[in-house]
């Protein structure tokens, strides 16, 4: 898994039809302190994620194993969004705060 930002989203009129009803989002992983690291990720969208939200992704073979991904031809889709991280007990992210700042 990866933690990354979504940064915007990816739309495609044309595509395989067994991608048909998934939503592609441009996700930019980050380090630990929430700053941008590697290249971005065209992600399928598994669990109702929006811009601006903290999410896990995971990419390869492991993208194929969700629900609204299984045998279809996606290389990384977002599984989870991120309501708070913590390194050694310093929050470095938590979602309610990021909201109202």
């Amino acid at each position: 898994m990866v933690l990354a930002k979504v940064v915007g989203t990816v739309v495609s009129t044309q595509k395989e039809q067994s991608m048909d009803g998934l939503r592609f989002m441009l996700v930019q992983p980050v380090d630990p302190e929430g700053k941008a690291s590697g290249a971005h990720v065209v992600a399928v969208d598994a669990v109702g994620s929006g811009p601006g939200e903290y999410v896990l992704y995971a990419s390869g073979s492991s993208a194929r194993q969700t629900l609204a991904t299984d045998k279809r031809p996606c290389d990384a889709v977002i599984m989870a969004i991120v309501d708070n991280w913590e390194i050694g007990g310093d929050f470095k992210y938590h979602k309610g705060e990021a909201e109202s700042a």
